[in-house]
């Protein structure tokens, strides 16, 4: 099963519906405040999924102990909202956005991690975001993935040991062409 949290966002649904076109495995959807951690580990899923949402990563509900508990465990993938929240448990700060991103597209160079694999580099991607993770409190126990090209702000992270993943971009959007595959390489890096 497919666990997302969804974070009262409207793109959590295009998640949903890109994940059934990649698995058979069902998907479960529960709001930010209607579960808890030990109600998710009796759902024993394969995958949790950290949706996008408005505000910050201290306003997402069950999504930071989510991380916190599952990273190790169980695969994640953190989405705009959700990357922020992963880098904030393990010990970064989210500040404003060099640039206001708000349905704009941007072109994304990768490191040529395994997540990026079949996608270009650079690669567009369409970004909904005011906040981001700040490169200079950046943790030590994630990896930078990859990044804006014009002003290097940071646009995918992996923990260094685990599968847990987040992107600040959002690859459900139509307009992320590489969004599909993105999420296809993210079900098939499983390296517990």
């Amino acid at each position: 099963m497919i666990l997302v949290i969804d974070n009262y966002d409207s793109f959590t649904y295009n998640l949903v519906d890109y994940f059934g076109k990649l698995s058979s495995l069902p998907i479960d959807v529960y709001r930010h405040d209607a579960i808890t951690v030990s109600e998710i580990e009796s759902l024993k899923p394969a995958y949790i999924v950290i949706s996008p949402g408005p505000k910050r990563p201290v306003d997402a509900g069950v999504s930071k102990e989510v991380i916190t508990h599952f990273s190790g465990k169980i695969p994640i993938l953190g989405v705009c909202l959700g990357h922020q929240a992963i880098a904030e448990v393990f010990g970064g700060d989210i500040i404003y956005a060099k640039q206001l991103m708000h349905g704009k597209t941007s072109a994304i160079s990768h490191h040529n991690h395994t997540l990026f694999q079949s996608i270009d580099s650079p690669f567009h991607a369409t970004r909904y975001h005011s906040l981001a993770v700040n490169r200079d409190t950046f943790p030590s126990e994630l990896e930078i993935l990859a990044e804006t090209i014009d002003d290097q702000e940071i646009m995918a992270l992996a923990h260094r040991r685990h599968p847990t993943y987040g992107v600040q971009f959002h690859p459900e959007s139509i307009s992320s062409p590489d969004g599909l595959q993105l999420l296809k390489n993210f079900m098939n890096v499983i390296d517990l």
